[in-house]
């Protein structure tokens, strides 16, 4: 490897699948310019770059951002449904949540 470049990790998952290309990338390479090289756009032609965030090592980032060795680059779905939404309609339906998400299983009367 060229001593000015540096390595980093463009990461994408799906429900049931997850992807993490190594790309080699000069010094001053940023955020945007690691995720074409990695090819993951052809991959999953669903990602539009306009729309989809991403961050470094789960911490959102723009595009420009400058990288650093060993740095992986994580883009982002949209989500499905707004947890807090989903929160207050459990709410309103009078459920109780478990920690950890899900239904906690129904109280014993004494």
């Amino acid at each position: 490897m060229n001593p000015n470049t540096i390595t980093v990790e463009v990461a994408y998952a799906l429900p049931h699948q997850q992807l993490i290309i190594p790309v080699h990338m000069p010094e001053n390479a940023n955020a945007e310019q690691a995720i074409l090289a990695s090819g993951i756009l052809q991959k999953f032609p669903e990602i539009d770059l306009k729309v989809n965030q991403v961050g470094i090592f789960g911490k959102l980032t723009r595009m420009d951002t400058p990288l650093r060795h060993m740095d992986r680059i994580e883009i982002y779905r949209p989500l499905i449904a707004d947890p807090k939404a989903v929160r207050k309609q459990r709410a309103e339906e009078g459920k109780v949540m478990k920690k950890g998400g899900g239904d906690a299983p129904p109280s014993e009367a004494s």
